[in-house]
C-alpha cells in the first residue's frame, strides 16, 4: 500500500433526522448532519430562519420536535450537566448581567464545570482565565466592572468565559455582534487557529458571509430550503444558493485570490 489513508477525526456531534419548529413553522427537517474535529462551522441565513434555535437544540437547551442530537456518539440526553459542560459550551446571543463583578471574576465562572462540588479556583484556573482574557484583547481589562464595558467589550468577555471553559466543542451565537472590524477578525482568527492547533471543534452563527467564507472550512445554510444544505464551504456558498436562502440577489466577485459575496 502506498502511504497510509486518511482517517477522518473523531465525531464531536451529530444530528440525526433533526425537526425544529416555531409555532406551526417548520424551520428545519430532516437535518443529518456531523462535525468532527478540527472543523469550524458557519451556520448563515437569513433572520428566523433557526440558526439560534439550531444552536439551543444541539446544546440541549431546546427539545427538538424530531429527530435526535449526540454528543461524541452518546445521546445528548444521557449526558450528565457538569460531564456535558466539559465537552461542549455555548456562547448565547444575549448576556445580561444583574450585578456588579469584575471581568476576571466572569471568566472564571466559565472553570466551574472543572471544579469538584465543593472545590474553588486555582491558580491555574486563574492562570487560563487571565489567558482567556489575553486572547480576546482584554489583557488590561481583568479588574473592570462589567457593568462598566461597552457592548463589545462585555461580548469579548463573554467569548473569554467560553475559552476559560475549555471545552470541546464551541457553540457561538454571533459571537462578532457588537465587535468592531479589527476585534472581529481577531476573534474569528483565534477560534480558526485553535480548531487548527487543537483539534477542537466550532459552530457558530454569522450573518457576515465574506467572514463565514474566510474562515469557516464548513457552512451550513439555513433558510433556502427545509432541509437545509451544508458541507465544505466552497461547495455552499455559492451565489445561487445564498441569493435562495436569503431572498435577495447575491453576486460573486474574485478579487485576487479571495471570493467575496455583494448584494446584487
Amino acid at each position: 500500500m502506498n502511504g497510509a489513508l486518511k482517517q477522518t477525526p473523531p465525531c464531536v456531534l451529530a444530528t440525526r433526522a433533526l425537526l425544529l419548529r416555531a409555532g406551526s413553522r417548520c424551520l428545519i427537517e430532516g437535518l443529518s448532519m456531523k462535525i468532527h474535529r478540527g472543523e469550524l462551522w458557519c451556520v448563515i441565513g437569513a433572520n428566523g430562519s433557526g440558526k439560534t434555535s439550531l444552536l439551543h437544540a444541539v446544546a440541549g437547551l431546546r427539545q427538538p420536535q424530531g429527530g435526535d442530537v449526540a454528543l461524541q456518539g452518546r445521546p445528548l440526553p444521557d449526558w450528565p450537566l457538569a460531564q456535558a459542560a466539559r465537552v461542549r459550551g455555548l456562547l448565547p446571543q444575549t448576556l445580561h448581567d444583574a450585578f456588579s463583578a469584575s471581568a476576571l471574576d466572569v471568566v472564571m465562572l466559565g472553570r466551574h464545570p472543572h471544579l469538584e462540588r465543593w472545590g474553588w479556583e486555582s491558580d491555574a484556573d486563574r492562570a487560563l482565565a487571565l489567558q482567556a482574557l489575553r486572547d480576546v484583547d482584554l489583557e488590561d481589562f481583568a479588574q473592570r466592572d462589567v457593568l462598566t464595558l461597552s457592548g463589545g467589550e462585555r461580548q469579548r468577555v463573554g467569548i473569554a468565559a467560553l475559552l476559560a471553559q475549555d471545552p470541546l466543542l464551541l457553540l457561538l451565537d454571533e459571537p462578532t455582534a457588537h465587535l468592531d472590524l479589527r476585534h472581529q477578525i481577531g476573534v474569528l482568527d483565534h477560534l480558526a487557529g485553535m480548531v487548527r492547533q487543537s483539534g477542537k471543534a466550532v459552530m457558530l452563527t454569522i450573518h457576515d458571509l465574506n467572514l463565514a467564507h474566510r474562515f469557516a472550512t464548513h457552512v451550513l445554510l439555513l433558510g433556502g430550503a427545509a432541509t437545509p444544505p451544508f458541507g465544505p464551504v466552497a461547495e455552499v456558498m455559492t451565489a445561487a444558493s445564498l441569493s435562495l436562502a436569503f431572498g435577495h440577489a447575491v453576486s460573486c466577485v474574485k478579487l485576487g485570490e479571495r471570493t467575496l459575496f455583494v448584494p446584487a
